[in-house]
């Protein structure tokens, strides 16, 4: 008889990853957090050029195909919207194409809005929900906090706000990755990307949280466009042991603004063949209607799970992995 019927994880591991989610709760609570739940499957999805989704069609609704959501990123801002008061969800988000060693395409996902918080205080909030956790491991010493520009510059010597295609080819060459030239031709966007993954992540968090600020603005996401520095956006993103934990913004209200990210990013997916993705206009009209002042992070658990029980890979710490889901 075949095994494939058994959890991946072990005992143990469903009991920590309980006390995990009961002691976020439990802070949660005590800070005044709301908890609240919103759809996995929505009529809209993200534009992220890299991001693809999987999708169901559904007989009972005029436009027919819905997405499960890779994020509850939207619905939540419709929410804050509607009601700003802080609120937090742990919940389940999916992506269709990943896996591997830090990724499953069924993912369990912490994400949370403070309303009246910049980017500063966000990361304080970081450090307090997982010093706790990440503590006991071996990871006792303060958070470091450095700027993406004096990281990127740390380790590859190039300057991530003034793109030099031949300087960065030239240093993509050094560090082994000719590919690069092709892979990113005269993308700065994608010449970040590349070089920060194959050069810059690993070394980072080793022996504490490690949070990267104040990204490129060629890197914005869903941040805001840092005030007086228009090079840079109020973004974070969080890790340990080289393994991406988490991505922050103080959060963009603008709906002019947005309406133009969510078109570059429509253009940039049709340039690369991928899957067309309407933009979510409840999420525009939402950010219409007024976002209130907040800063909000998504923290991925399953992977936090990986450090705090010091596993080698996602599926360890997952009762069921995709396959034998």
């Amino acid at each position: 008889m075949s095994d494939d019927w058994k959890p991946n994880c072990s005992t143990e591991l469903i009991y920590v990853r309980a006390k995990l989610l009961h002691d976020i709760r439990a802070y949660f609570y005590a800070q005044n957090v709301l908890e609240v739940e919103t759809p996995v499957l929505c009529h809209g999805a993200g534009t992220d050029p890299y991001l693809e989704h999987f999708h169901t069609d559904y007989a009972l609704t005029k436009n027919k195909r819905l997405y499960l959501q890779t994020s509850p990123e939207f619905a939540m801002k419709r929410l804050l919207s509607a009601n700003p008061q802080s609120i937090y969800q742990i919940c389940k988000a999916f992506r269709q194409g990943e896996a591997g060693r830090f990724h499953n395409p069924e993912f369990s996902l912490l994400e949370w809005y403070r309303v009246g918080f910049n980017l500063q205080q966000l990361m304080d909030d970081v450090e307090r929900l997982l010093n706790p956790f990440i503590t006991p491991v071996g990871y006792a010493d303060k958070a470091e906090r450095i700027s993406y520009r004096a990281v990127f510059a740390k380790y590859t010597g190039l300057d991530a706000l003034r793109f030099d295609g031949d300087l960065y080819m030239a240093a993509a060459e050094k560090q082994g990755f000719p590919e690069a030239k092709d892979l990113c031709a005269t993308d700065h966007a994608a010449w970040l990307d590349f070089l920060f993954s194959h050069c810059v992540q690993a070394q980072l968090g080793k022996s504490a949280l490690c949070m990267v600020y104040d990204y490129p603005a060629c890197l914005p996401s869903l941040a805001r466009v840092k005030q007086g520095e228009p090079l840079l956006v109020e973004r974070v993103e969080l890790f340990l042991q080289g393994i991406e934990l988490g991505n922050g913004y103080y959060e963009l209200s603008d709906a002019l603004e947005q309406k133009r990210r969510f078109e570059q990013d429509i253009l940039l997916r049709e340039k690369n063949s991928a899957v067309k993705i309407a933009m979510d206009k409840r999420l525009l009209a939402a950010l219409q209607s007024g976002l209130p002042d907040c800063s909000g992070i998504a923290i991925g658990l399953d992977r936090l799970l990986m450090v705090i029980s010091q596993t080698g890979s996602i599926d360890q710490v997952l009762a069921f992995s995709i396959e034998n889901a």
